[in-house]
């Protein structure tokens, strides 16, 4: 199963809600098929419509806000052959999460999650690390990253 979307919260009072999209194409999510939650709960997204930065959604068997709320930060998942075939040089994130990312011959630890804050998809490794999912070289048995000169160097304090 590969997490596609999470859901932000309710939306009005007709247990609609707000869904964050982590597909390329972001209404996609919601074209692959039933999505499906971590503990095996089963939903088809129907109309959407697009906001700024998420999409409201209606989810069959979700009919009021109180059902709503409580799906707030629920995972959504759908399995991987319902996703596109990769084309050269693609990865998905989830291929990655849990092997170990080395940069100069250096472990610098298993990447644990994504982060974006708005200005890239990020790679969490163990510690909090963060790192840019476009430093990636290759996918193998780990990670490869590469780096810019002097990334991981400590910062010199201003005088």
């Amino acid at each position: 199963m590969v997490h596609v979307a999470t859901i932000l919260g309710a939306h009005g009072i007709r247990g609609e809600v707000k869904v964050k999209s982590l597909t390329e194409v972001p209404q996609a999510f919601a074209a692959y098929g039933p999505l499906f939650t971590a503990d095996g709960r089963k939903f088809v997204a129907g109309k959407l419509r697009a906001q700024r930065d998420h999409f409201i959604c209606a989810l069959s068997n979700v009919t009021d806000r109180t059902a709503a709320e409580a799906l707030h930060g629920t995972e959504l998942f759908v399995g991987r052959e319902k996703l596109p075939a990769l084309k050269e040089g693609e990865i998905y994130l989830s291929d990655v999460q849990g092997k170990e990312a080395v940069a100069g011959g250096k472990s610098l630890g298993r990447i644990s999650g994504f982060q974006n804050f708005g200005a890239g998809e990020l790679m969490e490794l163990e510690g909090g690390m963060l790192i840019p999912v476009s430093f990636i070289a290759s996918v193998a048995d780990a990670v490869m990253l590469d780096l810019p000169e002097g990334y991981l160097d400590d910062e010199t304090p201003l005088s």
